[in-house]
């Protein structure tokens, strides 16, 4: 079960739902743009407000692709995120563990040279 619970909370398949969802609407909009713009060509002033008219498609699109991607981010995003930061928290800043000690390493062997001490920067130098 745990198995599954990781490859849900893995960034990707969440990232290409929303995008699927967000692309699906935005195609919407996209279409009615193009039919809006073609509608403009002909001098013809019908009543551009209703869902039969380009320009009131248009606006039913934008608007529900603006309230799509509200209730995908409120609804999906922010939770997913927080039960991705609690399950698999975001390393600390600053210098990472295996970083730090092959560091230590690195201090251990400089001054373990006959004659060389290290310095402040993890330098060495003879003195």
């Amino acid at each position: 079960m745990s198995g599954f619970k990781n490859f849900l909370l893995r960034g990707n398949l969440v990232d290409l739902a929303v995008a699927v969802i967000i692309g699906t609407a935005f195609g919407a909009v996209v279409t009615t743009f193009t039919a809006l713009i073609t509608s403009l060509l002909p001098p013809e002033a019908a009543d551009r407000f209703s869902d039969d008219e380009p320009l009131g498609a248009f606006l039913n699109a934008t608007i529900s692709f603006v309230i799509l991607a509200a209730v995908v981010y409120f609804f999906v995003v922010l939770p997913y995120t927080k039960v991705k930061e609690k399950y698999f928290p975001s390393p600390a800043p600053g210098t990472p563990e295996d970083i730090t000690l092959l560091k230590e390493i690195r201090d251990i062997l400089a001054g373990s040279s006959t004659g060389t001490t290290t310095t402040s920067d993890g330098g060495a130098h003879k003195g």
